[in-house]
């Protein structure tokens, strides 16, 4: 049986696997679900169609599953959908999504979100990323696998973050940062490859030797976007570290940060 503590409200409906805690004061809302060794803390509010995987734990204080900030928001039935194995620390807000959109907020599997951190209706955030304090994200993101977002960094809406990237703190995000690349500033500019994240996760030599040569045509070697993109992506047989750009490319609306 669930261990809830008895000044928490858990509506009827929602539904809890036998081993989720939560604590005083919480609130869980009827279209809720928490999967099996979920930790729910004191004082955190859990409402609209909120779908939590496992092993998640939602410290004091945060915001899960509340509505988009969007003035065309009208009360349709969007939702949230958490992976398994994050941590939200104090004070998050997380958005359902709106229907101008698909309709769904994702937060993917083993992601580490600091306190007072803000995802916007309709983002979609990979696996283990790193948002440190007061990380805000606009609606519609897509932020990759392996992402790390600096504390105070903003990212506009409709901004992609690729994988493996890597914003300093403070960081103004209004166009999107290609994977391995770290930005920093005020607007945002890319500063090289994140190559210690790299050698961290295993990536040989060679492959960040490949990565640094697709960062030189993007940023080094005066060619267009499009120039870049086509000769990057004629790599990608020989070179299969550099499909997260191919990924990349597909997904981005705002243009690159250059």
């Amino acid at each position: 049986m669930a261990n809830i503590h008895p000044t928490a409200l858990i509506d009827a409906k929602a539904e809890l696997a036998s081993d989720v805690e939560i604590g005083p004061y919480a609130i869980v809302g009827a279209g809720v679900r928490i999967g099996a060794g979920t930790r729910v803390a004191a004082h955190v509010m859990i409402d609209g169609i909120t779908e939590i995987g496992e092993r998640n734990t939602f410290h004091a204080g945060s915001h899960i599953g509340c509505p988009p900030q969007d003035k065309k928001y009208a009360g349709e039935l969007t939702r949230l959908v958490i992976g398994n194995g994050n941590t939200f620390f104090q004070n998050i807000t997380l958005s359902t999504g709106t229907v101008q959109d698909q309709g769904v907020t994702r937060i993917g599997d083993d992601n580490w979100f600091m306190a007072y951190a803000h995802v916007g209706h309709d983002c979609d955030i990979g696996s283990h990323t790193i948002f440190a304090n007061s990380v805000t994200l606009g609606g519609h993101v897509h932020v990759g696998d392996w992402a790390i977002l600096g504390g105070l960094s903003a990212i506009h809406q409709f901004c992609t973050i690729g994988a493996h990237a890597m914003a300093g703190g403070g960081s103004i995000i209004v166009q999107d940062l290609p994977p391995f690349v770290i930005c920093e500033g005020n607007r945002a500019a890319a500063r090289g490859i994140n190559s210690e994240g790299l050698k961290r996760r295993g990536f040989s030599s060679d492959a960040i030797t490949h990565i640094k040569r697709a960062y030189k045509q993007l940023y080094r070697e005066g060619l267009t976007y499009e120039e870049a993109r086509s000769q990057i992506e004629a790599r990608l047989d020989a070179e299969p570290e550099l499909q997260p750009f191919a990924d990349f490319f597909a997904l981005s609306q705002r243009g690159i940060m250059r």
